[in-house]
């Protein structure tokens, strides 16, 4: 009430969006898990999925084969979707994100079914996350993976240390077999004599 209307000069200008501006849906393919999850909770009804199973060998010898999902289709028709954003809230395996993107209008209503290729494009879009509280707990994920990182490279600076001393002891006994090779020379046996004390 108390500032002046400004009008934007939308499309030459920009508009200025908030950081959870709900424009289009981007999905990160290698997160799917094919659970459905996301297709079951959608009021809509407007996410398709479509997958097979495939047999993974066992992993050790003894072990059992395993069957997992491969996903063949994920599409999602924004001409029916009202954003209300419940698949991105009930995806356990954070594959679907919201990106700012709004300007995907077409001229044909079909055109406006997405399908998997188009959703990863969107990834592209999706802002990164906000950065966390400098006094927060750094998260379990991470921690985990930091000490795995710090577990390996210590293995690999013992074993860089290992074959240095080795190296440094292979030099140090190097000249003195040649010393000694020197000093005491090599006579040359030849076959045809019978060896001393030997007739």
């Amino acid at each position: 009430m108390t500032k002046k209307t400004v009008t934007e000069q939308y499309p030459d200008t920009q508009p200025d969006l908030p950081p959870r501006t709900r424009g289009v849906i981007g999905l990160f393919e290698e997160n799917c898990t094919v659970c459905m999850l996301c297709a079951r909770e959608c009021p809509d009804w407007c996410i398709y999925i479509d997958s097979h199973k495939e047999t993974v060998p066992a992993a050790t010898p003894g072990g059992r084969e395993r069957s997992r999902n491969v996903l063949d289709r994920f599409a999602i028709d924004f001409s029916l979707c009202m954003y209300c954003g419940i698949c991105i809230e009930v995806c356990p395996f954070d594959a679907l994100f919201w990106s700012p993107e709004f300007e995907y209008a077409e001229t044909d209503i079909h055109e406006l079914t997405h399908e998997r290729d188009k959703l990863r494009e969107w990834m592209w879009t999706v802002p990164a996350p906000p950065a966390l509280d400098p006094a927060a707990e750094e998260p379990k994920e991470i921690a985990a993976a930091r000490k795995t990182a710090d577990k390996l490279a210590a293995t690999q600076a013992a074993e860089a240390a290992e074959a240095a001393e080795a190296a440094e002891v292979a030099e140090a006994a190097q000249p003195n077999l040649t010393e000694a090779s020197s000093a005491t020379p090599i006579t040359p046996v030849d076959p045809a004599e019978p060896p001393e004390g030997q007739s």
